[in-house]
């Protein structure tokens, strides 16, 4: 049974230790198992007074124990512009919006074939949604970004560096919703995609 209110500072290392009743090396006791979630009570030097989620306490070696990450501050407010997938997800509907208007006029013989390349011209769109996950195509800045629903990370660019590969609210927010495709990509030809390293490691 857990203690209500329970919260561990600690685990067991993977491979268990040992415990004693007391700090003294004469008086062991049960060990702990593996992954342990315990909280830390006191220190005495290496000795440490863990407390179980059942209420048991007993003293280990607490150069072992591994400490439990905290959890990070979280905010109420509405998500940070760098962090926020929703304009880019908007840019990309609008161009797509755009682009299947142009394919309906074709259909409908309303347009030519150099006419459609004429309005379809400099517009590029890349989506791809699996459960959570989400690769999206920046046009204005030339580079994919990864979102899990609630931020987005550089994930690939055709650009040259410039500097990091750090996410920047102006990557999102650059371009308005009108801008024209064209004036978004004056330049046609695009260098190699590089593959970039998430910004979450060194």
């Amino acid at each position: 049974m857990t203690t209500p209110g329970f919260r561990p500072t600690h685990v067991v290392p993977q491979h268990g230790m040992p415990a004693w009743e007391a700090p003294d090396p004469a008086r062991p006791t049960v060990p702990l198992d593996a992954l342990l979630p315990v909280r830390l009570m006191e220190r005495r030097g290496d000795w440490a007074h863990v407390l179980c989620s059942n209420g048991w306490s007993a003293w280990v070696d607490g150069r072992f124990l591994v400490a439990v990450p905290q959890d990070p501050p979280r905010s109420d407010g509405p998500l940070a512009t760098a962090a926020d997938p929703r304009p880019l997800l908007g840019r990309a509907e609008q161009s797509l919006a755009r682009y299947r208007a142009a394919v309906e006029e074709v259909a409908d013989g309303g347009l030519d074939g150099e006419s459609f390349r004429r309005r379809t011209h400099g517009l590029r769109i890349g989506v791809v949604v699996d459960g959570e996950d989400m690769w999206l195509y920046d046009s204005a800045r030339r580079r994919w970004v990864y979102g899990d629903g609630t931020r987005l990370s550089t994930y690939a660019t055709d650009r040259a560096p410039e500097g990091g590969d750090a996410f920047d609210a102006r990557d999102v927010t650059g371009a308005t919703a009108d801008t024209d495709a064209t004036d978004v990509l004056d330049d046609q030809s695009h260098a190699p995609t590089r593959i970039v390293r998430p910004d979450w490691e060194p």
